[in-house]
C-alpha cells in the first residue's frame, strides 16, 4: 500500500513547481539556513567529505555549491586500460545491455524507446539502434559531476522537456518509459567507438542540469531545443577521456548509448552493481 500511495503521488505532485521551489531554497546563502541543511545532509546520507576539495561543510556558499562540490585530486582514479569505457558517475548500474527492437530496458515488465528518449529524431536515434545502453543513477549521496567515458567531440546538444517524477527502483518498476519522459539533455558526441550519447535525466527536485559548454540548461520555454556544434562557424568542444562533462544540483541518471558492435560491458557488472567515477565498465574489443 505504502508504494502504491508513493507511486499515485508521483503523478499527482506538481513537479516542476516543487522543483522550483526547492532549487530556490537550494541557492539560500543565508547561513544559519544552509549550513543547518548541509550538515543534515551529510549525517542522513553518509556524504564521506574527506574526498572533497573542500571538506569544511560551513565553507560552501549555498547548498548547491555543496552538492555539486568539486573531489581531491586523484580522488577518482582513471581506469588507465587503452580501450576502458569509464562509468561516466559515481552511482549504481540501473541496468545495461543490447538495445533491443529500438528499446531500452528500464525494470522487469517495462521498456523504453531510445527514439523518445533522444527527442523523437528517427536521424538521431538511428546510430544506436541494436546498439549498447548503460544506466548509472546517483543517489543523494554521491559525487553529481558527470565525466566521459571516453574522449570525444561534441556534435549536438538536445534538451528535450518533459515531467520529473523521481528516479528509483520503485518508479523504475511502476512508471512506463520512465527516462523516456522525464526532462532530460541529450549530449552526442563523436569517438574513437563511433557516436555516443551521454543523456542527463532530470528528476524530481532536480533543480537544474548543467554542462561545462552551455552552462545551465534552462530554455525559456519547456519546448524541444536543438544546439548543434558541428557547422564550421563554432569552434569544435573536444572532451578528453575522464573529463567533466556536466553535474546535476541535485541528483538524478545519466544515460550512455554506443552503436553496434562497438563495445562491450564489463561482465562482472549487472543491476544495482555500485561503480564510481572512472572506474571501466566496459571495452571496445567487440569480438
Amino acid at each position: 500500500m505504502k508504494q502504491r500511495l508513493f507511486i499515485l503521488s508521483q503523478y499527482l505532485l506538481p513537479h516542476h513547481l516543487l522543483s522550483r521551489l526547492i532549487g530556490g531554497a537550494a541557492e539560500c546563502r543565508s547561513g544559519w539556513f544552509k549550513n543547518r541543511l548541509i550538515s543534515w545532509f551529510i549525517k542522513q546520507y553518509r556524504v564521506d567529505m574527506s574526498e572533497a576539495q573542500i571538506e569544511d561543510p560551513s565553507a560552501f556558499e549555498h547548498f548547491n555549491a555543496f552538492f555539486t562540490r568539486a573531489l581531491k585530486e586523484g580522488a577518482r582514479p582513471l581506469d588507465t586500460t587503452p580501450d576502458a569505457i569509464l562509468s561516466p558517475a559515481d552511482g549504481a548500474v540501473s541496468q545495461l545491455g543490447q538495445i533491443e527492437h529500438g528499446r531500452i530496458f528500464q525494470a522487469k515488465g517495462h521498456s523504453f524507446s531510445v527514439l523518445e528518449l533522444l527527442g523523437g529524431d528517427s536521424e538521431r536515434a538511428s546510430p544506436f539502434m541494436g546498439g549498447e545502453f548503460a544506466t548509472i543513477y546517483l543517489s543523494p549521496k554521491d559525487y553529481h559531476r558527470v565525466h566521459m567515458p571516453l574522449a570525444g567531440t561534441l556534435k549536438e546538444m538536445v534538451y528535450v522537456p518533459g515531467r520529473l517524477f523521481s528516479v528509483n527502483q520503485s518508479t523504475a518498476e511502476n512508471v512506463p518509459e520512465l527516462f523516456a519522459r522525464n526532462e532530460r539533455v541529450v549530449c552526442l558526441f563523436d569517438t574513437e567507438r563511433g557516436p555516443m550519447a551521454v543523456v542527463l535525466v532530470g528528476a524530481m527536485i532536480v533543480a537544474s542540469i548543467e554542462t561545462v559548454w552551455a552552462g545551465l540548461v534552462t530554455p525559456p520555454k519547456r519546448q524541444l531545443k536543438s544546439v548543434r556544434y558541428d557547422a564550421a562557424a563554432r569552434a569544435p568542444i573536444v572532451l578528453d577521456k575522464g573529463a567533466e562533462l556536466g553535474r546535476f544540483k541535485l541528483g538524478s541518471t545519466a544515460i550512455v548509448l554506443f552503436g553496434p558492435e562497438q563495445v562491450r560491458w564489463a561482465a562482472t557488472l549487472s543491476a544495482n552493481s555500485s561503480v564510481r567515477m572512472g572506474q571501466g565498465i566496459g571495452n571496445g574489443q567487440v569480438g
